[in-house]
């Protein structure tokens, strides 16, 4: 038992070394754009919903 767990590790191990790992550049702009997507996306959301906030309350409360 304690075989197979130690060959699962050492398997694991060299597929890690398969791996081709981001550099910090490419970490940095990843994360950019994540934060700059996000941002446009809530700025949108925030403007729809105030949107249809707003036309609910002219319809439903009539002013």
């Amino acid at each position: 038992m304690f075989k197979k767990i130690f060959t699962f590790f050492k398997n694991v191990r060299t597929e890690l070394s398969y791996v081709s790992w981001p550099t910090k550049a490419d970490l940095k702009e990843g994360t950019t754009v994540v934060i700059v997507m996000s941002t446009i996306v809530a700025i949108f959301l925030s403007v729809i919903d105030a949107g249809f906030g707003f036309l609910i309350r002219k319809l439903l409360f009539k002013g």
